[in-house]
């Protein structure tokens, strides 16, 4: 297909042509972008001037559509991104009643927007809340946890939980349930010292109790551990009709996992080995079996040596 060849005079028409056209567009353009027109934008919702003496909760999403007016350049850009990204709304009526409406709140809305726009309406216009009588409740905190220790390390001691109680507020009706308040789960890999770490409470799913504080502290004592043995005397419980038993042996060999910090400090006065008479007179047992009734809570039991011992019984 053969090219239209042009004359230079030809060429620089058609370019002066091009050149007002284009400026007749970017007139048109400019002139209509000043123009006001109404634009949709959708915003987030800030709450401010909470009630004191009543929880909440809304009933609806914390995202409304304003009626925006505005110039076409502000239409062009709030289609590029959120505009306004968020409004305050005072909450201040909840004092006196279950509901708030915008166009109550327009003008100080709109001191919240730039000099040129104006929010002419909200969609909804009408926000309702739940709400009824704030009571306080302090709750134990639960730590979750998912802890592995390097080989022959473990726990030494109890678990710091700084505070152990969190303070909720909110509807007595809601807090009569809550018994307690997890933690996020606090993941500790290959522990072989004390760790102290900062964990968050788990997310509060009920919009109209709040939790103080949002996170605690823990302490996890570790250290290593390694075996000992003690020998104790053995008891007997349940002994009811007052019978005069032998055991044999009269004594038992505990072995079990303590920590270095505390091997010296244990002996046989942190435990009791006992046996139950009840396994004869009720059980038919021909021996009675050893349990402790009192054990330190940061040993790790390893046997009972023997764990069964044989008696005589002499009315």
């Amino acid at each position: 297909m053969p090219f239209i060849k042009l004359t230079k005079i030809e060429r620089k028409r058609i370019l002066t042509l091009l050149t007002c056209l284009l400026m007749a567009i970017g007139a048109w353009l400019f002139l209509s972008l000043k123009n006001k027109y109404v634009y949709t934008a959708k915003t987030v919702l800030v709450y401010k001037n909470f009630p004191q003496k009543r929880a909440f909760h809304a009933l609806q999403s914390d995202t409304v559509d304003l009626q925006v007016e505005g110039t076409g350049w502000q239409l062009l850009f709030a289609r590029l991104r959120i505009n306004p990204q968020s409004i305050a709304i005072s909450l201040e009526k909840l004092n006196s009643r279950n509901f708030i409406l915008f166009s109550e709140q327009l003008y100080n809305v709109n001191k919240q927007l730039e000099s040129s726009q104006k929010i002419i309406s909200v969609r909804p216009d009408t926000l309702y809340f739940d709400f009824s009588e704030r009571t306080v409740k302090r709750v134990p905190v639960k730590l979750v946890s998912d802890f592995t220790f390097a080989k022959q390390y473990d726990i030494s001691s109890d678990i710091e939980l700084v505070p152990e109680y969190v303070t909720l507020s909110g509807p007595e009706e809601e807090l009569e349930k809550i018994k307690y308040w997890a933690t996020d789960t606090l993941r500790l890999k290959d522990l072989q010292r004390t760790a102290v770490s900062r964990v968050t409470t788990l997310g509060n799913r009920m919009k109209n109790v709040n939790i103080f504080p949002a996170s605690i502290e823990v302490k996890v004592p570790v250290d290593e551990f390694t075996e000992k043995t003690i020998e104790i005397p053995v008891t007997v419980i349940n002994n009811k009709e007052y019978y005069d038993i032998k055991l044999f042996p009269k004594k038992v060999k505990v072995t079990f996992l303590v920590a270095l910090s505390k091997y010296q400090t244990i002996n046989e006065n942190f435990m009791d080995a006992v046996v139950d008479i009840d396994d004869w007179k009720i059980r038919k047992h021909s021996q009675l079996r050893v349990t402790l009734s009192r054990f330190p809570d940061y040993c790790r039991l390893i046997r009972i040596s023997p764990g069964k011992v044989d008696f005589i019984i002499e009315k």
